[in-house]
């Protein structure tokens, strides 16, 4: 039996692109298509098929502990992409002022999709939903630098709508314009998890 159920959920990729220095600089340089191998998307500095554990993780891990990189993406909806810049009181949000690797346009809910999902292109390159991308306050800088006074409502805003995280299960490429089908887990709510999240 399958493991995974595609649903009629279809998205648009409607932007792209790599961030090639973090350390020089958070916002991402916009492509027309990103080649994808198992350790991400080329020219991306969040890439590897491993990275240090960050503050995300330090339930689990003390910070730069060496973890699978399951980071190799950060990917927001449209959708809340414009309700974030409306929140923080602008017309448009550059998604290359977050960071983004990609934009998908059409997927409800799009940051609360189930952890492990597949987002599987037309083209067959697949990615793996990992989870909830939690805002933080790093892209207020770069948002600051276009739109100053505006850095610092970023987080709040982004609040629930920040993405997801993901990584490569099948190497290929993602162009702008491309159909990417929503595939899910094909398994009940784990009926503790209620009770797992209060403790």
């Amino acid at each position: 039996m399958p493991a995974l159920k595609p649903t009629p959920f279809v998205g648009t990729i409607t932007w792209l692109g790599v961030v090639p220095d973090r350390d020089r600089q958070l916002e991402a340089e916009p492509r027309q298509s990103l080649r994808v191998g198992f350790d991400g998307p080329e020219g991306e500095a969040h890439g590897g098929l491993t990275r240090p554990a960050c503050s995300r993780v330090k339930a689990q891990y003390p910070r730069d502990t060496v973890i699978r990189n399951t980071r190799q993406f950060s990917i927001l909806g449209a959708e809340d992409l414009a309700a974030i810049a409306a929140d923080m009181g602008l017309d448009h949000l550059d998604p290359a002022l977050v960071g983004a690797t990609m934009v998908i346009a059409g997927l409800p809910d799009f940051t609360h999709l189930p952890p492990s999902s597949r987002l599987q292109g037309a083209g067959g390159a697949t990615l793996v939903v990992d989870m909830e991308n939690r805002p933080c306050v790093l892209p207020g800088k770069p948002i600051d630098a276009v739109h100053p006074g505006f850095g610092a409502r970023f987080k709040a805003a982004a609040k629930g709508r920040r993405g997801i995280t993901a990584w490569v299960e099948r190497e290929g490429v993602f162009s702008l314009g491309e159909d990417v089908r929503l595939h899910i887990p094909d398994q009940p709510i784990w009926a503790h998890l209620k009770e797992a999240r209060r403790g």
